[in-house]
């Protein structure tokens, strides 16, 4: 742990029993989700935004799904998930958490999935965190569906590191991901139809405000 989060653990609220089983599973599992510091992070983020619907790409467990959820009771989440697996086990832990009246899962590729499915034709806020080297498609496909004024978030902009590297010393598998989520960053970051933001939290988390 750096200092930073050394110190920090000393402020940590305790979590849902369900979360810490969330947590336990996904480590066990190797199923990425978001880690405390970029969670916590993300709930406040939204509550300064406070929106009334979300879009997620990428349920993956469900677990950003119910902690924003659970810290705003407000808020209605749409997220979609392509692993069976995965998909499965979402289903298994929203319903725990009580909040299928909130939270619309679908089961698709995100990239071919049939947006009239959508419980809402345009969102206040979109959180994208599924496939990193597909960032430009996802955003792409469904910033059209978030409204003037709403935010996009992106997680995993920093690809644990991978991203500060040159190419011939990022892993040879990781390449046109990371190249792709390079020219990703690169683009919105200079797009003038949104205020951008990167912050380096948690894994680097990516904040574009759609312009009127």
């Amino acid at each position: 742990m750096t200092n930073y989060e050394t110190y920090r653990v000393n402020f940590e609220k305790e979590v849902h029993p369900l979360v810490k089983e969330m947590e336990k599973y996904a480590e066990e599992q190797f199923v990425p989700i978001m880690d405390r510091i970029g969670i916590e992070t993300f709930i406040g983020l939204l509550s300064i935004q406070n929106p009334a619907t979300l879009l997620e790409i990428g349920s993956a467990i469900g677990y950003s799904a119910i902690r924003l959820a659970q810290a705003n009771p407000e808020l209605h989440i749409a997220t979609i998930e392509r692993d069976e697996e995965r998909h499965a086990k979402a289903v298994h832990y929203i319903e725990r958490a009580k909040l299928n009246e909130r939270i619309s899962l679908f089961k698709d590729d995100a990239l071919t999935f049939d947006t009239t499915l959508l419980p809402y034709d345009c969102f206040d806020a979109c959180f994208i965190d599924a496939a990193k080297g597909q960032y430009k498609r996802f955003f792409d496909k469904y910033e059209p569906l978030v409204k003037t004024g709403g935010i996009i978030y992106c997680d995993n902009m920093f690809m644990h590191g991978l991203v500060f590297l040159e190419d011939q010393d990022i892993p040879r598998r990781s390449r046109t991901m990371i190249r792709n989520l390079k020219a990703f960053t690169e683009w919105i970051m200079e797009n003038p139809a949104y205020e951008t933001s990167l912050l380096p939290v948690g894994d680097g988390i990516l904040i574009a405000r759609k312009n009127s």
